[in-house]
């Protein structure tokens, strides 16, 4: 029998199968000398390496072709979309900013005392009270998509219910807004009709709704990673259709320098575009789309008509990716509290959603009762408090911190001359993740 690692996979019942070290009975992912080794890889961080091979490693990894071929591309530009810390400072794209871990995000809850805490909550619900008192519900599902909805669409196509509904609502409020109108009657040569790029695109199939029901005919589609059964091949079918799919992340991408999409009207939407990516992209748009003076685009470069972006994972946040940091300082927001709200916002997914008596706008924390016993004495710390909240006590602070968050993005937007809107776009029993930022130039 060929000689195997001795590590003992619980899950699986059985060793692992990868060959061992010569000098040890364990493989290279399981020898216990080199647990403190693995460092991520410099070229694509989402694997790891160990730091005794990292000099071989970035001369063959399998992703440093696809790394290179990017960075010769026009619109690849190095964190040109990331943000600052100090948004006084100039942006260094050569420096590498750590991010703030869940990790240390709870950590510094844990740290704070009880009053803190309290007032902490306080500020929020106060904060949340002035800001956040105009979220309508406007879950729409328009006549154009009665294709998808009444499922008339080819049946090879791997989508679920929940997700056609959400999608069908991203365009129903894009078209209430007056950014997108209806194909019907509308003359398919129509050169005001606006492309489409779709930021986080995954497989693409918000765009596939947006090319079937109101007959698109230029998509871009921005995506970092690489997906099997995505939309592309269905779309490509399409002969009055141009697709592009650019595989990048949205911080290292000028969009002022993508040829293809010069001098063309387009519609900026993303379904879920996980936390500071939704940052990144409002600055991809728009930071230097728009100058105070004059938001027209001067002759040769693309313009932006609106946008829909369905916000989430806000507890991913960074301080330096996010869009309006002044704004939330003026709120009395510092830094390491903001991340203490990114890590709230966690909560949302907390408790019963499809619940009649679920209501984030009209629900109060009980401050007075935390951390507190009949007697009035305080009893254990932070993280005690933390443990014993009611779950619905949870997610009312999460979706509050999470709006929060949004609103300050949708100031950042106005702040740029375009009409602007907050609405949740679908109920939270079909999805917790329901907030959709909307604008439009006037």
């Amino acid at each position: 029998m060929e000689k195997r690692c001795k590590f003992w996979l619980p899950k699986k019942n059985r060793f692992c199968a990868n060959l061992p070290l010569n000098d040890s009975i364990f493989c290279g992912n399981h020898n216990p000398s080199s647990d403190n080794q693995w460092i991520p890889c410099p070229i694509d961080p989402s694997h790891s390496v160990l730091q005794e091979n990292l000099e071989g490693h970035v001369k063959r990894c399998p992703l440093l072709k696809q790394v290179q071929s990017l960075t010769l591309q026009p619109f690849y530009q190095k964190g040109i979309n990331a943000g600052k810390e100090d948004e006084g400072e100039q942006l260094d794209t050569n420096t590498v900013e750590d991010n703030v871990t869940s990790e240390m995000k709870r950590n510094t809850v844990y740290s704070l005392t009880v009053p803190e805490f309290r007032n902490l909550i306080k500020k929020i619900e106060s904060i949340h009270d002035l800001i956040c008192n105009d979220i309508r519900e406007s879950f729409k599902i328009p006549e154009a998509c009665n294709l998808w909805i009444k499922r008339e669409v080819d049946r090879k196509l791997p989508f679920q219910e929940k997700h056609v509904v959400q999608q069908a609502s991203i365009l129903g409020n894009l078209e209430e807004f007056r950014v997108l109108k209806n194909s019907v009657g509308m003359d398919q040569d129509d050169e005001e009709r606006p492309a489409v790029v779709e930021f986080g695109a995954g497989r693409g199939y918000l765009t596939q709704m947006l090319a079937d029901c109101y007959g698109t005919k230029r998509a871009f589609l921005i995506e970092r990673k690489s997906y099997k059964l995505k939309a592309d091949r269905s779309l490509r079918q399409k002969e009055s259709l141009t697709i592009e799919r650019l595989r990048i992340d949205i911080e290292d991408l000028n969009m002022n320098a993508v040829e293809s999409l010069r001098g063309i009207p387009y519609v900026a939407i993303g379904k879920h575009l996980c936390g500071p990516a939704t940052d990144l992209t409002l600055r991809c748009c728009l930071a230097r789309e728009v100058s105070q003076e004059n938001v027209e685009q001067s002759s040769g470069k693309h313009h932006m008509r609106g946008l829909s972006i369905a916000t989430c994972c806000h507890h991913l946040c960074q301080w330096k990716h996010y869009i309006n940091k002044k704004y939330v300082s003026s709120l009395g927001i510092a830094k390491e509290e903001f991340h203490v709200i990114t890590w709230f916002t966690s909560w949302a997914v907390d408790a019963d959603h499809g619940s009649d008596d679920f209501d984030v706008t009209d629900s109060k924390l009980n401050l007075e009762s935390i951390g507190k016993e009949v007697g009035g004495e305080v009893t254990g710390g932070v993280e005690e408090i933390v443990r014993n909240m009611k779950a619905v006590e949870r997610a009312v602070l999460g979706f509050k911190c999470k709006q929060i968050i949004d609103m300050g993005r949708l100031m950042w937007i106005k702040e740029r001359g375009l009409e602007t809107e907050f609405v949740k776009y679908v109920p939270a029993g079909i999805s917790p993740e329901n907030h959709l930022l909307i604008a439009r130039f006037t």
